[in-house]
């Protein structure tokens, strides 16, 4: 349990989950950032059996930090599993609110008080890459075509005005999350972030956006893939389909003649 008392000012008791597969070569700098950034905080690494022993230093850095903790999990059962085992996690322990970030240093921890300051005000904060003052540095043109790409084309399906759905450093309050089935989510990757913006903008929670520095990584390899961004892109779809179909069985349902 951890020793944190005050928490962050308007927002509570906040862990910030770090889901792990073969990152050795990053968990002990991402997680002195955030502790550094913001000392309010627990972190959580939470690790899928890396076979690169990245479970271990992690275990390490939370014998000599009682802020830190780490939780086991069996294997590589992909991010958004990792992290909503991390949210189950994280409410038994009675947190107040949650934040993604990867592990890779993509996500600057020296961002974190930005969206924590912005979570006083919303229930849902995305670090954007893609609103005013956002931006993305050392990737490949074909990565940023492809991610702006799927993210027009997630606000056209699905009606949102949320400009990076599938970006991955976020903040929510746990009352969110509890009114969400998380245990129901089957997407991973891209699909993981869109599927759950599109639950909470659904439900009429406060979601806002604020601009981040988006890095790609220096260290280890990427996890992204061809089928992560088909999985999206097919999910959007169906979603998509669905809503409208909805919204025209609702528009064509006899109204009540009742005085």
């Amino acid at each position: 349990m951890s020793e944190q008392v005050d928490g962050v000012p308007g927002v509570g008791r906040v862990v910030v989950i770090i889901p792990t597969y073969n990152e050795s070569e990053n968990v002990r700098l991402i997680t002195a950032r955030v502790r550094e950034a913001v000392p309010q905080v627990d972190v959580l690494v939470a690790d899928d059996n890396s076979p690169d022993g990245t479970g271990r230093i992690a275990d390490e850095l939370a014998a000599a930090d009682p802020q830190i903790h780490v939780l086991h999990r069996a294997g590589k059962e992909g991010l958004g599993a990792a992290y909503i085992a991390g949210f189950g996690w994280a409410r038994e322990r009675g947190y107040d609110a949650v934040v993604q970030m990867d592990a890779d240093g993509s996500h600057a921890p020296e961002e974190l008080p930005k969206l924590l300051h912005a979570l006083r005000d919303a229930d849902a904060v995305i670090g954007s890459r893609y609103v005013r003052g956002g931006k993305v540095v050392n990737w490949p043109l074909h990565r940023e075509v492809l991610s702006r790409g799927g993210n027009i084309y997630v606000r056209t399906v699905l009606g949102m005005k949320i400009k990076d759905a599938t970006g991955g450093y976020r903040a929510y309050r746990m009352a969110v999350l509890d009114k969400e089935e998380l245990a129901s989510i089957q997407s991973q990757g891209y699909s993981y972030q869109v599927e759950l913006t599109w639950r909470i903008h659904r439900n009429g929670f406060i979601m806002t956006e604020v601009p981040i520095t988006f890095a790609e990584r220096e260290h280890g390899a990427s996890k992204m893939s061809g089928s992560i961004v088909k999985e999206a892109l097919w999910r959007v779809t169906i979603w998509g389909a669905k809503s409208r179909a909805n919204s025209v069985r609702r528009a064509l349902k006899p109204k009540s003649t009742w005085p």
